[in-house]
């Protein structure tokens, strides 16, 4: 494809350019007839173009004006509704209150910079997501999608597996980009899941998941200090581990059960 764009750094632009790519992503997503896809940046419009064609609407959030004149000629009389503003500073209740819908997904190929505060803000939304498909940075997804034991997992991957089924479907080199970006994607799938762990305290939880991962070569007797030790440990012997052991190596089950016994 031929961009006569000014690429912007700032704004991380990088515009998918494969047409097998951006059909696998519409393949993968799973998109029923009757869902409303929310799309943060759709750049030029190449996936937003495969999105209207199996979506019941699609609502695009674009900050950089200068897209405006491509893609409202683009789509226009097309069931795909821009809003020329940052999805962060957004209420996404009310943008999506007029809208007549049996699901709702996002599916988006995020920047880079903003991966985490993109992710946390749909959570936070109030908007119940259903699906949430994105294409990130390989070692932000990796980060995302780690299980206990392996060295990319950390306090987003037990706080993201709190609120979703996650899983890598596939990769996406940088050679795919205009411009080429200096390393290659990956599609996560973020599925919501319906059999959350029973929390007493959302802020108990998140709290000690973090200070766990506080200094991640140190083991949790030094992270968790604040913290009744004793209570602690004895939590952590129903799971075979003591206070010598690293946050890597707990799941999130057993951040549910220390949370709830604190």
């Amino acid at each position: 494809m031929d961009y006569q764009h000014n690429f912007k750094k700032k704004f991380g632009q990088n515009f998918l350019n494969d047409e097998n790519i951006l059909n696998k992503i519409i393949k993968e997503s799973e998109i029923p007839d009757d869902t409303l896809v929310i799309e943060i940046g759709p750049g030029a419009g190449a996936l937003t173009n495969k999105l209207k064609e199996v979506a019941k609407n699609v609502l695009a959030y674009e900050i950089d004006l200068d897209l405006q004149n491509i893609l409202i000629d683009k789509f226009k009389d097309t069931n795909v509704t821009f809003i020329w503003e940052d999805f962060l500073n957004r209420n996404i209740k009310e943008d999506i209150k007029e809208y007549k819908y049996s699901h709702i997904f996002v599916v988006a190929n995020i920047p880079y910079y903003i991966t985490t505060p993109i992710v946390e803000k749909i959570i936070n939304s109030g908007v119940d997501v259903e699906k949430v498909v994105i294409m990130v940075q390989k070692e932000v997804g990796d980060r995302f999608s780690a299980k206990p034991g392996n060295k990319d997992y950390g306090s987003i991957s037990v706080f993201l597996n709190y609120y979703y089924n996650i899983k890598e479907l596939f990769i996406v080199s940088k050679n795919c980009f205009t411009p080429r970006p200096n390393v290659d994607s990956v599609i996560l799938s973020l599925e919501k899941r319906t059999d959350r762990p029973q929390v007493q305290d959302e802020k108990v939880l998140f709290k000690l998941i973090k200070d766990s991962f506080r200094f991640k070569r140190k083991n949790l007797r030094n992270n968790l200090k604040e913290y009744d030790l004793v209570k602690v440990e004895e939590i952590l012997k129903k799971y075979n581990k003591d206070l010598t052991a690293r946050a890597e190596t707990l799941d999130l089950e057993i951040f549910v059960d220390i949370a709830n016994n604190i």
